[in-house]
């Protein structure tokens, strides 16, 4: 895996392809801003925000969905305008959102974490057709947010804990029953961060700490690895004009100064081509709009 993009972040996360725009999103958390990179023309931008943001989902060519640490926003690219549209825990100030990824029916899913990543001050949402429902409490660092092509489960983990979990889904996108473990990487001392699923349904998690995205697939059997020079991979995402090159951000959060002299490209976006067959993310429905 090779640097694509080396602007470094404190905490990248959230990579974003906007397959209208093909061009790849992604966020500094700590640091405020929203960078993106189109790799056809090579323009590069860095969007300062006014508070926390760590995901995000296209709504047409030119806005996004974008989840801040109170609330759920629409960003217009045009002027950098941000207007709010639903509060995300904005009376707890101990939280911020976290990962989270559009799902198959135009919703959103998103998660919140403790800004210390306090033990168990997390959560789990839906936000689809104007309701914003929590669907699981008591996380510590919600992450992984990704769904089965088929529509049938979406997965999640919380990375403090190891636990890769798992819902079923009814035919609207809502969880049937309360969610069981996929994979328990907690016994492999390793830390599932962010995750995407590839068109075969096979989940691509990115493992904090082990600079190294892992192939798991729907059964929970454990798969190649594919490493990157960053320590801390935390997020990917299929891009490019066949949505078959992987995108993966990392960060520097939590490193040494040793850590950083012997792995300078942490904190940097990095890319591996024919990495295998990616799909689009789909367009986040705003109340009233139709698939």
């Amino acid at each position: 895996m090779e640097p694509f993009d080396q602007r470094i972040c404190a905490l990248g996360e959230g990579p974003l392809w906007h397959p209208l725009r093909q061009e790849l999103f992604w966020f500094d958390i700590t640091g405020r801003r929203l960078l993106s990179h189109h790799p056809e023309s090579g323009a590069r931008h860095d969007l300062a925000l006014p508070q926390m943001c760590s995901a995000a989902a296209w709504i047409d060519r030119d806005r996004l969905l974008v989840a801040s640490d109170s609330a759920l926003l629409v960003l217009d690219l045009r002027h950098g305008a941000l207007t709010p549209l639903v509060d995300l825990e904005a009376d707890n100030p101990v939280t911020r959102s976290n990962d989270g990824r559009c799902d198959p029916w135009g919703g959103f899913w998103i998660g919140t974490m403790g800004k210390s990543a306090e033990h168990g001050a997390g959560a789990l949402y839906r936000f689809h057709q104007g309701e914003l429902r929590r669907l699981a409490a008591g996380l510590s660092i919600p992450n992984a947010i990704c769904f089965a092509p088929d529509r049938s489960r979406a997965y999640f983990a919380d990375t403090a804990a190891g636990l890769l979990y798992r819902f079923r889904l009814d035919d609207h996108g809502w969880p049937v029953k309360a969610p069981g473990v996929l994979v328990d990487f907690s016994r492999l001392g390793l830390a599932p961060d962010g995750a995407v699923t590839d068109a075969e349904g096979t989940l691509w998690v990115a493992l904090w700490g082990e600079g190294a995205v892992i192939r798991v697939s729907p059964d929970g059997t454990l798969g190649d690895r594919v490493t990157l020079p960053a320590p801390h991979s935390t997020c990917p995402a299929f891009g490019g004009p066949d949505l078959t090159t992987l995108y993966v951000t990392s960060a520097t959060q939590g490193l040494t100064d040793a850590a950083r002299a012997e792995h300078p490209l942490s904190g940097a976006t990095f890319a591996l081509p024919q990495a295998g067959q990616g799909r689009a993310e789909p367009a986040f429905l705003l109340t009233g709009d139709r698939p």
